[in-house]
C-alpha cells in the first residue's frame, strides 16, 4: 500500500524524536537558573542562525522550482525567518545589559546552521522538507517553554518574547505546505525516507550541540 504524507511525518516524528534529557539549558531556564550573559548569548548566536536559514531556505526554494508545493514549503520558511529577524530585535534589547563584551558565535552552535546550509546545496529537496518537519516540532517545544519561563521568572514583556512565541504554536498552514511537499515528492518518487530520516538525526544532533553549547557557557559564569 502506498504511504501518505502524513503517515511519513509521523514515522519520521517517532523515530527522530529526541532524548527528553538532551536539552540541558532548558531546564535552567525554565526555573529561572540561566544566567543573563547566557540569554544574551542565546540571541547572538541564533542572529546568525536566522540569517544563514533564511538564505539556505531561499536556495531550496530555488532549487525546486519544478516542484511548485517544494517550492511553496520553502518560500514560506523563508518568510518565516524574516518575521523572526525582525522579532529578535526586541528580545536582544531586552537582554543587551547582560551581553558579554566582545562575544564571537560558538562554533557549536553554528553547527546548525552550517548544516542547513550544507543541506541547501547537496540535500533532496523533498527529504529536507521531511527532517526539517520533524526538527521544527522539537524547536516550537523548546521555544513556548522559553517563552513561559522569559515573562514568568525575568519578567521580559510580550514584545521581547515575540520571537520565541512565534514558533511556539504550530501552524496549520506550515504543516499543510509540509504535507503537500512531501506528497508531490511521493507522487513523482522523489523521497528517500532514509536519507530523508539521516537528515533529520543529524539536524537534532545540531539542535543539540547549540542547546549543549550554551549550557556549558553558563557554567562557566
Amino acid at each position: 500500500m502506498t504511504r501518505t504524507a502524513r503517515e511519513l511525518l509521523e514515522t519520521a516524528a517517532e523515530r527522530l524524536a529526541p532524548d527528553p534529557h538532551a536539552n540541558r539549558l532548558l531546564p535552567l531556564i525554565a526555573r529561572g537558573a540561566a544566567r543573563p550573559a547566557t540569554l544574551a548569548a542565546l540571541a547572538a548566536e541564533e542572529r546568525d542562525v536566522i540569517a544563514s536559514d533564511r538564505r539556505a531556505f531561499r536556495h531550496l526554494a530555488e532549487r525546486c522550482r519544478d516542484q511548485p508545493a517544494c517550492a511553496d514549503f520553502f518560500t514560506a520558511l523563508a518568510e518565516a525567518e524574516a518575521v523572526a529577524q525582525d522579532r529578535l530585535g526586541a528580545y536582544a534589547a531586552a537582554c543587551q545589559e547582560a551581553k558579554p563584551a566582545g562575544y564571537e558565535p560558538m562554533a557549536e552552535c553554528q553547527g546548525y546552521a552550517a548544516y542547513v546550509a550544507w543541506l541547501a546545496l547537496n540535500g533532496e529537496p523533498a527529504d529536507v522538507a521531511l527532517a526539517l518537519s520533524v526538527n521544527f516540532a522539537t524547536w516550537g517545544d523548546y521555544c513556548a517553554r522559553i517563552a513561559l519561563a522569559l515573562r514568568h521568572c525575568y519578567g521580559f514583556s510580550d514584545e521581547a518574547c515575540a520571537f520565541f512565541d512565534l514558533f511556539a504554536e504550530p501552524s496549520p498552514d506550515l504543516d499543510r505546505k509540509a504535507g503537500a511537499a512531501i506528497q508531490e515528492a511521493l507522487d513523482a518518487d522523489r523521497l528517500n525516507e532514509e536519507r530523508a530520516h539521516r537528515y533529520g538525526r543529524l539536524l537534532q544532533s545540531h539542535e543539540t550541540g547549540f542547546w549543549h553549547a550554551l549550557w556549558e557557557l553558563d557554567g562557566k559564569g
